[in-house]
């Protein structure tokens, strides 16, 4: 990724252009220039629309130093971004977007911030590629891992002065995404928004997993467990759809939800529990994506349990897992290629000033080797 650090002083220069003096240029250059105590948020000038200057003045420090901490580059403590930022939420201060879009107006890239553990994210970011290419744009991305939070992935977005960010399945707080969104065009990708300002790109997830019940209920399974994604994106919606699923074929009493994850090993310590269990096991199990999948598979295939003859198994996703020859899963296909393009057309409808609007697309079951006929 390239390193736009340098960047700062001509943003603190264009962002307090009314109030920009000597002594924020040399603040700019180190990225910590401390100015004499000001007065608190409470004493600041007030008068029209506050300034990124009058967060200065509040906070006791450089025009220079607020503008790194607004833009989310190297060069302040984590204890003075915190207090910068509850300090400008005070005042009301709102970047100027205008002003933001115009010194955008030429890189012609598109952040992306993905899960590194998450195959459907990678094949989403793959399609995300030739999407942006179509419309001559560049996708730059950012990984979350265990070792790394999604806050820190955005922030090494904004230094690459990205036109808009695409989340993958963001964790973000609403207050997160509010004050994103304050600095560059956001979108959501595989889950709601519910933010002003923040579009949207999602499957529909009650229909999806619907999908997976009817597809079971047809092959004559009843007793049928959905091992949910516990407070993952989407994870609420489909757990409702599979409760309505099986309500709407008279099986609410068969119906069967376990708090899961996103992980092989929480799809496995699902199947575990159902195992185990002083009660008959059901005969088919919904994951809640494709990787929850595979752990269930694998605790079948160590317990001598015969997919799809004993027990089927439907993932979420489809995929690069449930492709895979020795696996060839039944699974609810999102569509990620479609899913990329309406996230970068949503995207640069953003750039250009449009509304945010939440797309939804329609999901559909790809049957393959692991369902089949309910055992009796």
């Amino acid at each position: 990724m390239r390193e736009l650090d340098d960047d700062a002083h001509d943003d603190a220069h264009d962002d307090a252009h009314d109030d920009a003096h000597d002594s924020a240029r040399d603040d700019a250059h180190d990225g910590a220039g401390q100015s004499p105590p000001g007065r608190d948020a409470a004493d600041a000038p007030r008068k029209g629309r506050p300034t990124m200057a009058d967060v200065a003045r509040a906070a006791g420090i450089s025009t220079a130093l607020v503008s790194i901490v607004i833009r989310g580059v190297p060069g302040a403590s984590e204890e003075t971004r915190r207090r910068v930022l509850r300090i400008a939420d005070e005042l009301g201060y709102v970047p100027d977007q205008r002003a933001q879009k115009l010194r955008r107006s030429s890189s012609r890239v598109l952040g992306v911030v993905f899960e590194l553990q998450q195959p459907f994210h990678g094949d989403l970011v793959e399609h995300l590629y030739a999407a942006a290419a179509r419309h001559g744009y560049e996708a730059v991305i950012s990984a979350v891992a265990p070792s790394r939070a999604e806050s820190t992935a955005v922030n090494a977005l904004l230094r690459e002065r990205c036109e808009a960010a695409i989340l993958l399945g963001s964790r973000l707080s609403d207050e997160e995404l509010e004050r994103l969104v304050r600095r560059l065009p956001t979108l959501l990708v595989a889950r709601r928004s519910g933010v002003p300002g923040v579009g949207s790109v999602r499957g529909d997830d009650m229909v999806g997993i619907r999908l997976a019940v009817d597809h079971l209920v047809g092959l004559g399974h009843r007793r049928i467990a959905h091992i949910d994604g516990a407070g993952a994106p989407g994870s609420s919606d489909r757990r409702l759809g599979f409760l309505q699923g099986m309500a709407d074929h008279g099986l609410a009493d068969c119906a069967d939800v376990l708090a899961g994850g996103l992980t092989e090993e929480a799809g496995a310590e699902g199947m575990r529990y159902l195992l185990d269990r002083q009660v008959e096991p059901p005969t088919a199990v919904i994951a809640f994506n494709d990787r929850t999948a595979t752990g269930v598979l694998d605790v079948l295939a160590h317990r001598g349990r015969t997919v799809p003859g004993e027990i089927s198994v439907v993932g979420y996703d489809d995929s690069r897992l449930a492709k895979m020859p020795h696996v060839q899963m039944t699974t609810v296909s999102q569509d990620a290629a479609g899913m990329a393009d309406a996230a970068v057309t949503a995207a640069l409808d953003l750039i250009k000033g449009g509304p945010p609007r939440e797309t939804v697309l329609t999901p559909r079951l790809v049957e393959r080797a692991t369902t089949g006929p309910a055992p009796r």
